[in-house]
């Protein structure tokens, strides 16, 4: 049984080694192209490339999927099943109608709640009480294959995006193993999505992160964790830009000027910012491109910071 396996982010690479690791014959690994990052702007290579280059595994960095030349040397290595893990590129009609046993692809949401490229920053900014993982047939609509397999887990209060996802690619890599294992034995029968349940969310952009502080505190809780590690949280303060990496909120009666900084009793947690309803309890914050510090650090340090009136 010929794999390929397409995918480029960290929560990839653990669907990948199972794959080897359950003697799978993985003929090739695709990922996104090297790109620069950092200050230097040196090329930085996908973590799954990182992690196929360990395996020796042959690794493919075609710019795009759709390109002829690029199909043409898919489909010279003969795949019997495509397995996608958030590779990051729309595949092509001609790529998902290529391998025999077809593509299955590794959801971090479950099916069809939370379609889209941002699915766990949606779970946690509606809300949810649990997060999961489906394993699907790709069709040409996004997300919309029926679904083999699905697993779930609590969202826990101090969860964010990060740690979420550092434990759904955990259960999805085991979930993969079952559903793969069913899938080509033919012990599954895949089941349609309902469309009337489907929720949609996309691409996560850098502007979303800037706090708008007459939205009530729940709200802005679940957007400082649903959007760290990035685009992180942040509002300004004298000019440089502050973000807020973890916190908690306390209710209001909704009275109080929105974005005012306050003090805090230190059993609540020193720092608080008030909100449309609400009060933000701020525990680690940092200006951009310093160290991110706990509140008391940070207020003993910056101690006009207490009275301050944060942009709205």
């Amino acid at each position: 049984m010929r794999i390929v396996f397409m995918g480029s982010p960290r929560f990839s690479v653990p669907s990948l080694e199972q794959l080897i690791l359950n003697n799978y014959d993985v003929v090739a690994v695709y990922t996104q192209p090297d790109r620069p990052s950092g200050r230097g702007r040196a090329l930085a290579v996908s973590p799954v490339k990182e992690a196929a280059l360990k395996w020796k595994l042959p690794v493919y960095q075609p710019p795009a999927l759709k390109d002829p030349a690029a199909l043409k040397e898919l489909a010279a290595l003969k795949p019997d099943v495509i397995i996608v893990c958030a590779f990051g590129q729309i595949l092509p009609r001609e790529l998902i109608e290529m391998p025999p046993r077809q593509c299955l692809n590794v959801h971090f949401s479950l099916l069809p709640r939370h379609r889209g490229a941002s699915p766990v920053a949606a779970a946690i900014l509606a809300g949810d009480e649990y997060a999961g993982v489906s394993i699907q047939l790709v069709r040409f609509k996004l997300d919309t294959g029926p679904v083999l397999a699905a697993a779930s887990i609590p969202i826990q209060p101090m969860d964010n995006t990060g740690s979420l996802m550092d434990k759904l690619s955990v259960v999805g890599a085991h979930l993969l193993q079952e559903a793969l294992i069913n899938w080509l034995n033919g012990t599954v029968s895949p089941l349609p999505q309902d469309e009337a349940k489907s929720t949609y969310f996309g691409q996560v952009k850098k502007e979303d992160g800037e706090v708008d502080w007459k939205l009530p505190a729940v709200e802005i809780w679940r957007r400082v964790r649903a959007y760290y590690p990035w685009p992180g949280c942040f509002t300004s303060w004298q000019g440089k830009q502050l973000k807020i990496n973890e916190a908690s909120c306390l209710p209001g009666d909704g009275t109080k000027e929105s974005g005012r900084v306050i003090a805090l009793p230190k059993e609540q947690g020193d720092l608080g910012i008030t909100t449309g309803d609400g009060i933000l309890v701020v525990k680690n914050i940092q200006y951009a491109g310093k160290r991110a510090m706990t509140a008391p650090e940070f207020l003993r340090g910056q101690r006009d910071f207490i009275g301050a009136a944060l942009p709205n």
